[in-house]
């Protein structure tokens, strides 16, 4: 469920515009779109996606027609085969409603749950790649969270729903919870390496990424063994991060390969679950 749709919803209502929510409510075989996908329907505006094709264009044509006579609330069943001009194999189950002061109320509380089991990813340092990442994690279902000690990186970031933290990346790292996900790219080797000893030490991470080359990583994993940490440990270190197929050090290219890196760690199949923060560590709003 898009974390926008409550936002929009909220504007709706308080413009006096008339908005239908459209929720998959039943998803069998394989379909574009899981049960609990939603889009909101006005007169002349869509938000969201319940998986594209015929079935949401009929979709959205049967949330209008609600909307312009006055129902509550609507259902559609559709096989997505090729009658409806889709080989998806599945069927899906749609609810449509009218939507009112309820309707908003239950969708801030759903999306809130979703936003709270989503998986942390904390990126360490603010710099060109540390931004592009924050950037590209920005729209994924995971939360973001970015930390340098240095006031003036962060406060070039100024993406929303990315939360922003001046202060000592160690000391964010310690409070991090279990199952997280952490990219480590600082602007100094010593504070990355210091970075990783900890939450190597730690193990109860989901992924640990350190940019930098394979010479990087074989000082580090040298370091880190004469440290005395397990080899089973020290072999979870990813680096370098992204993969090796693709050669480009455009930070945006980085960005986009880690992303997808982080993708399959946290939302593939075995994923470790989310735990709740065991800390707080000084924010800026953001």
């Amino acid at each position: 469920m898009s974390g926008a749709l409550a936002d929009a919803l909220a504007r709706a209502l308080t413009a006096g515009r008339p908005a239908a929510l459209v929720t998959l409510a039943e998803a069998r075989g394989s379909t574009p779109r899981e049960a609990g996908a939603a889009m909101l329907v006005t007169a002349d505006g869509v938000l969201g996606t319940i998986g594209g094709g015929t079935c949401e264009w009929e979709a959205v044509a049967a949330a209008r027609a609600l909307l312009a006579g006055g129902r509550a609330e609507a259902s559609l069943r559709r096989a997505l085969g090729p009658e409806t001009g889709q080989c998806c194999g599945g069927s899906v189950r749609l609810e449509i409603r009218r939507a009112d002061a309820a309707t908003l109320a239950a969708l801030e509380r759903a999306e809130a749950r979703a936003r709270a089991a989503r998986p942390l990813v904390v990126v360490y340092g603010a710099g060109h790649v540390g931004r592009a990442l924050a950037g590209a994690l920005a729209p994924l279902p995971f939360r973001t969270r970015i930390v340098d000690a240095r006031q003036e990186e962060i406060a070039r970031l100024g993406l929303p729903g990315v939360e922003r933290i001046v202060g000592d990346p160690v000391a964010a790292a310690e409070a991090a919870p279990p199952a997280a996900a952490h990219v480590v790219m600082t602007h100094a080797h010593a504070l990355d390496a210091q970075l990783c000893a900890s939450l190597l030490e730690r193990g109860d991470f989901a992924y640990l990424g350190l940019i930098g080359s394979a010479t990087k990583r074989a000082t580090f994993l040298r370091a880190f063994r004469d440290l005395g940490l397990p080899e089973a440990q020290v072999a979870r270190l990813v680096c370098p991060i992204g993969g090796g197929r693709v050669r480009d050090k455009r930070p945006a290219v980085i960005a986009a390969l880690v992303a997808a890196e982080l993708v399959t760690c946290l939302l593939g199949p075995g994923a470790l679950p989310p735990a709740r923060d065991r800390a707080r560590v000084h924010t800026v709003a953001g």
